[in-house]
């Protein structure tokens, strides 16, 4: 999607966010504001809209949808819909001006300082999409794995035909940012499975790691947890939580899990906005290269090993198989993927449109 991007800079005052626009200081790697297509929150003086709101729920939906399969972040579609560096700004500002407009009462002016309203309905959109395709999405992943693959394989390489327009110059920076990323996705997907521990600290880098990786196109925050040996240990936490199953242990586990995740969030997502602002089209190369690292997650022709075959879609070890040795239809798995690619080119298109006319 091609949206008009302004630099982003925090304010300094609480009169300053609730009546001028943000300003800031633009790209120092040779783009112009005007070549970006990822933009910033919209001036916070604009007047939000019912249709951006649905807009905004529609494209939480669609983050909250990929976060269900293994290997596919939310991340991504967030790029892919044009709102991912808005996400990350917003996200960044939750910060120590936030917190004295809330002490202060200033509950109006902090809510726009964060941009609450497109927050509040991505969020929703979010969980919309995680409650309500989650357990499609385990049908689909246990019953016709090769098939959903296709699917998104085919969404992610056209997603990277599109989003390569965001690099406003591919030069020797962009080309190695975008190695760099290729590599990085590329030897999480290989790295082995761990065992780790439950100790306090380790949770807590984990956490912190594994949100990193969450906002981070390509890169599944849920895989990350596997590859730390985590992840059963934590939804288990959670899932006794909810039943109401809990003791001061695990309390203390989950409040440090907790606490791991929003220092991650918190302080990537600052090094992220200042990288998008400052170094846009590099840092967009090498977001662009952890895409297509990750493809090699989706690929089709892939099949559980023997010994991993009856486990959850998540802990399954996976082996490629070649087109001469695959046993089912390989021009339905095409179709499938060329499909897919066709859909997202049209949502692009509409989703232009959509913005053009009304800015979301």
């Amino acid at each position: 999607m091609h949206h008009s991007e302004d630099s982003v800079a925090s304010q300094t005052g609480a009169d300053q966010i609730a009546s001028g626009p943000i300003d800031g200081s633009g790209p120092v790697d040779g783009s112009s504001p005007g070549d970006s297509t990822v933009g910033p929150p919209q001036d916070l003086a604009t007047s939000p809209t019912v249709l951006g709101d649905v807009v905004n729920v529609v494209r939480g939906f669609c983050m909250g949808a990929a976060d269900t399969v293994p290997g596919v972040s939310g991340g991504t579609v967030a790029l892919i819909l044009g709102h991912y560096q808005r996400l990350v700004t917003c996200i960044s500002r939750i910060d120590s001006q936030f917190v004295s407009l809330v002490v202060h009462s200033k509950i109006r002016e902090a809510g726009r300082y964060i941009d609450f309203r497109f927050l509040a309905a991505l969020g929703f959109g979010i969980a919309t999409g995680i409650v309500s395709l989650a357990g499609l999405m385990h049908w689909l992943l246990d019953h016709k794995q090769p098939e959903t693959f296709a699917v998104f394989f085919g969404l992610i390489v056209a997603s990277v035909w599109i989003v390569k327009s965001y690099v406003s110059k591919w030069q020797v920076p962009q080309v190695v940012a975008c190695g760099l990323g290729i590599a990085v996705a590329v030897a999480i997907t290989l790295m082995p499975m761990g065992e780790g521990d439950m100790s306090l600290p380790f949770l807590f880098l984990s956490a912190s790691v594994a949100i990193c990786a969450m906002i981070l196109p390509g890169i599944s925050g849920a895989f990350v947890l596997l590859l730390f040996g985590v992840y059963h240990p934590v939804t288990g936490l959670i899932k006794d939580a909810a039943r109401g199953n809990v003791t001061l242990e695990s309390l203390v586990q989950i409040a440090v899990f907790a606490s791991g995740c929003a220092f991650g969030l918190l302080a990537f997502s600052r090094l992220l906005r200042w990288m998008l602002e400052h170094h846009r089209s590099t840092t967009m190369a090498g977001l662009i290269g952890l895409m297509i690292g990750s493809v090699g997650k989706l690929w089709p022709l892939q099949r559980p090993t023997p010994e991993t075959a009856d486990l959850e879609s998540k802990f399954r070890q996976m082996e490629f198989v070649s087109a001469s040795q695959w046993p089912g239809s390989i021009t339905v798995l095409v179709g499938l993927a060329v499909a897919a690619a066709a859909l997202v080119i049209v949502i692009e298109s509409i989703a232009n449109k959509i913005d053009h006319n009304d800015p979301a």
